[in-house]
């Protein structure tokens, strides 16, 4: 789209201000971001919802609707600022908080003098990142899980990812399978992972609770002067969950020392400084809510979940890269493996981990 079409399309959201410029965030690789300035010093973050994921995107809005509202009343509560602390939506003029226009765009005010990070800087910056997420779980406690709308269904049904990665392999409609080989042969000796969270929900091991389910480091927004966490953003994927999946993933991405594509595996492991800032952190966050079996599981839900991205990042590559968006030829065989070795590297350093761990507690 040309400028004209973007203003075209904000005005019809209740904005403050003209645009006079709209960039687009080219580091997400689900929907499409921008961020749009305007002639009031308003700044906006104007998103277009990726339908292929989200096949319900008016279930998505409600969901971010209910949330940041009980978000916003605790946050008042304690003394916050909720304009910051929390994502804002802006009303479309014509009723509601999306607009359609060549697909399904939102738009959230945007959070003054906050960033966010790709890959740590600071270690002490993914410690209240931990603190963030662990206090985004807290003050959600007592939010009623009946009210969210099941957006991705089994997003985190690591059983369902391996089963679907099996059907992709059989499929095998790239013609992709035969180069895999070694990838195909990890995921099946690894398998005994899979089951471990969700075995823990059903029996009850696991308490169920509102869970962010895309915990990267650069979903927090910090304060641009102090490394201070502001405000969880992305929750596209807030669903009723285990906090493990949580925990899992923003120690899988956060405390690697490589990016989720890097070519070099060499340079793929884990940081026990990074792995500890935000077990601190996050430990602190939850606010001693943590069950014990939770504790003890800790180190091995990265392990989970590192899988688990690995097989969805292969499974794509043998479906032809309709998923996620790609780069280049092989992007998604490139970030599987990160993954893999990730599982190899949290595994080898296991005692290590759960040592950490348990020091947190």
């Amino acid at each position: 789209m040309n400028f004209q079409d973007f203003a075209q399309l904000l005005s019809r959201f209740e904005l403050k201000g003209e645009p006079v410029s709209v960039t687009e965030c080219k580091n997400g690789i689900i929907n499409k971001t921008f961020v749009v300035d305007t002639t009031s010093g308003n700044r906006y973050i104007l998103q277009r919802v990726n339908e292929n994921v989200f096949k319900n995107p008016d279930q998505v809005m409600e969901n971010i609707l209910h949330v940041t509202e009980h978000l916003r009343e605790k946050i008042k509560e304690r003394g916050g600022d909720s304009s910051r602390e929390t994502l804002t939506l802006i009303p479309a003029k014509a009723g509601g908080y999306s607009v359609r226009y060549n697909g399904f765009w939102r738009v959230y005010e945007g959070i003054s003098n906050a960033v966010s990070h790709d890959k740590i800087e600071r270690p002490g910056q993914f410690r209240n990142a931990g603190y963030a997420f662990g206090d985004f779980q807290r003050l959600l406690s007592d939010f009623d899980t009946s009210m969210l709308h099941d957006t991705i269904p089994n997003f985190h049904n690591t059983p369902m990812r391996y089963d679907a990665f099996k059907s992709a392999l059989d499929a095998d409609e790239c013609g992709r399978a035969a180069s895999v080989k070694p990838e195909i042969e990890f995921i099946e000796e690894h398998r005994w992972l899979c089951p471990i969270i969700t075995d823990g929900i059903e029996s009850g091991k696991f308490q169920q609770r509102v869970t962010h389910n895309d915990t990267k480091l650069n979903n927090i927004m910090m304060d641009a002067d102090t490394d201070e966490a502001v405000c969880v953003i992305d929750l596209d994927t807030v669903m009723p969950g285990s906090l493990l999946y949580d925990y899992g993933d923003a120690i899988r991405y956060g405390a690697s020392n490589a990016a989720e594509d890097e070519k070099d595996l060499s340079q793929v492991y884990i940081i026990p400084e990074l792995f500890k800032e935000f077990t601190y952190g996050f430990i602190e966050g939850v606010g001693g809510a943590l069950g014990e079996h939770e504790a003890k599981a800790m180190t091995i839900s990265v392990a989970v979940i590192a899988l688990e991205l690995g097989m969805r990042f292969l499974t794509d590559y043998l479906n032809g890269d309709k998923y996620f968006i790609v780069q280049y030829e092989g992007h998604n065989l490139d970030r599987a493996r990160t993954q893999l070795k990730l599982v190899s590297d949290i595994l080898a350093k296991r005692a290590e981990l759960d040592a950490i761990v348990e020091s947190a507690l």
